[in-house]
């Protein structure tokens, strides 16, 4: 089946990419922010989670065209007690709402540096964060049907992005190193998308039974949220105080 032969091949493709942007990301973590070797591995960051989102929504359009010949070895594990809708659920509606999640994060958390008077409000931007909240709100609404509290937990990060991205992208007033702060924000938050995917969807495949637990789940989202508080209050106390109209 040709949906079966292109899921296989994206697949591939989507743990190539994804493994350079798990190594590229703490490069620019644990380097000096602003420095040649921390500009470079952030462009590789970036660029490997725009691959990596993208080849994600092929993947889980191909869930959603075909859950039982993609997964096949889900359908009568005993965590799927819903069978092919809780298989297209998981993997088709949330991985694509993750993918797009990531691709958003990655490409605002860089907009942020390349662009910080206009604060990258053009209209890509504005239409990225109603794509997500639409892809967000779905996910929440799948998780409603099937009965998986996982997915309607984790669509509130989608809608909490989008809520501080329109924050910072529309309010009248920035201080000088609020795009810093995003830019901190969009990318390890790509970075928190990124693991979170490979360690649930990488169980699924090797160990079926930890694939849906919350600590698998939660882990990324605790680490990734302790460096951008990090991060984002080392920021401040060197800028505090300074602002601009």
């Amino acid at each position: 089946m040709l949906v079966v032969h292109v899921f296989e091949t994206l697949v591939i493709a989507h743990i190539l990419s994804g493994l350079v942007g798990l190594i590229a990301l703490w490069i620019p973590i644990v380097t000096k922010k602003g420095g040649r070797l921390h500009r470079k591995a952030g462009a590789v960051f970036v660029k490997s989670m725009l691959v990596t989102g993208t080849v994600a929504i092929g993947i889980a359009t191909s869930t959603l065209i075909a859950p039982v010949e993609t997964h096949p070895h889900l359908l009568d594990h005993p965590l799927f007690v819903g069978g092919v809708e809780t298989i297209r659920a998981i993997f088709g509606w949330m991985m694509l709402y993750l993918a797009f999640l990531t691709i958003n994060l990655a490409r605002y958390g860089d907009r942020c540096v390349k662009d910080k008077v206009t604060r990258g409000r053009g209209p890509w931007d504005s239409i990225s964060q109603a794509v997500l909240f639409v892809l967000s709100v779905n996910c929440l609404v799948q998780g409603t049907r099937v009965d998986m509290p996982l997915m309607i937990g984790i669509s509130m990060v989608g809608l909490a992005t989008v809520a501080t991205n329109l924050w910072y992208l529309y309010k009248p007033k920035v201080k000088r190193y609020d795009w810093q702060l995003e830019h901190v924000k969009g990318l390890v938050g790509a970075g928190i998308s990124v693991y979170t995917a490979f360690f649930a969807f990488g169980a699924v495949r090797f160990l079926p039974e930890m694939a849906l637990t919350p600590f698998l789940w939660s882990l990324p989202l605790i680490t990734g949220l302790a460096i951008i508080l990090y991060q984002q209050f080392m920021i401040r106390r060197k800028f505090s105080g300074n602002s601009v109209a």
